[in-house]
């Protein structure tokens, strides 16, 4: 599979610390020191989940996609943050283009969502039920956050991304998808309690949040080996790092654990806040100029429930 191109986008509204310690009486330094986040975008009124993936599905076609996006014959959404449960992100983007009769689903696996999506079109892919997909991963976090929440409500910001995969290589310009390897860990620890989104409750909610920082500092070094060692690659093939978005210090715990220097690492967290599964891909969106010819990137991601995966591209 290749990636052709991708787009993202954010929000205009961003966010300082300061809303939080006028709020919370927490201050900037606490915030940055336990999570590495400085601000984080807000969506505006009237934006949604849907409407922002929309917005980065427009920002893609303005790009020169290699084909006709009327050649697109599958669409796949991600998000555990709905606008609509009954039409979803994946839906709202069909409309958008006026694609008719091609499959249409959106996934949600919390934070792993990007690659679970991925990993759909590598099933479709691979049934010869399409061969150029629309991949949009999109979170409007502050929808169903508890702002006031001290454990976790300033953790949180809003964006989105759309990626165009093909079956085959398009142009020389195309990121290679090597391997991907996905699962789910919700048997370890506090996997099915650590982090909710329960609607009928407060808002996304971290009562074990150590237990969540433990089990992702295991699996995604651990899925990260297995997906280069898959390809028959070492740590020391890997010229980027893209982790999920989740905290800094989670971050680098990673690449410590790895024995990958600072300078492999790509974060936004800093300036965008957890922007849930969109993260890493607007993160390789933002960055896609720094990309030279034959680079290693993997991309690893961890999520509520213990959802786990990483993903080797090379470009």
């Amino acid at each position: 599979m290749y990636i052709n191109t991708l787009s993202h986008y954010l929000p205009s509204e961003v966010i300082g610390n300061e809303y939080f310690t006028n709020l919370n009486n927490l201050s900037s330094e606490w915030i940055v020191e336990r999570t590495g986040i400085y601000e984080r975008r807000k969506a505006a009124q009237g934006e949604n989940t849907s409407t922002m993936a929309i917005e980065a599905v427009k920002l893609l076609l303005e790009d020169n996609i290699p084909f006709s996006k009327n050649e697109i014959d599958l669409i796949v959404g991600g998000t555990y943050t709905p606008y609509d449960t009954i039409v979803t992100v994946a839906h709202a983007v069909q409309h958008h283009l006026a694609l008719p009769d091609i499959p249409v689903v959106t996934i949600s696996s919390a934070c792993s969502s990007l690659l679970n999506a991925i990993e759909i079109v590598e099933g479709y892919f691979a049934m010869g039920k399409a061969s150029k997909a629309l991949v949009v991963v999109s979170d409007h976090n502050t929808a169903y956050y508890n702002e006031s929440d001290t454990v976790s409500g300033h953790l949180w910001g809003d964006g989105a991304s759309a990626i165009l995969i093909s079956k085959e290589r398009q142009s020389d310009s195309d990121m290679q998808i090597k391997k991907l390897i996905t699962g789910g860990a919700a048997t370890s620890g506090k996997a099915i309690e650590a982090v909710v989104l329960r609607p009928n409750e407060r808002g996304v909610i971290m009562p074990f949040g150590r237990d969540v920082f433990q089990n992702a500092c295991i699996y995604m070094p651990k899925v990260s080996q297995q997906v280069l060692q898959a390809c028959g690659l070492t740590i020391n093939d890997l010229d980027y790092l893209i982790p999920h978005q989740a905290n800094h210090r989670i971050s680098l715990n990673v690449i410590n654990t790895l024995g990958i220097p600072a300078e492999k690492l790509i974060s936004n967290i800093q300036y965008l806040g957890n922007t849930g599964c969109a993260g890493c891909a607007i993160a390789l969106s933002e960055n896609r100029s720094r990309f030279v010819k034959g680079q290693n990137i993997v991309i690893t991601v961890f999520g509520g429930g213990y959802s786990y995966g990483a993903m080797l591209i090379t470009i």
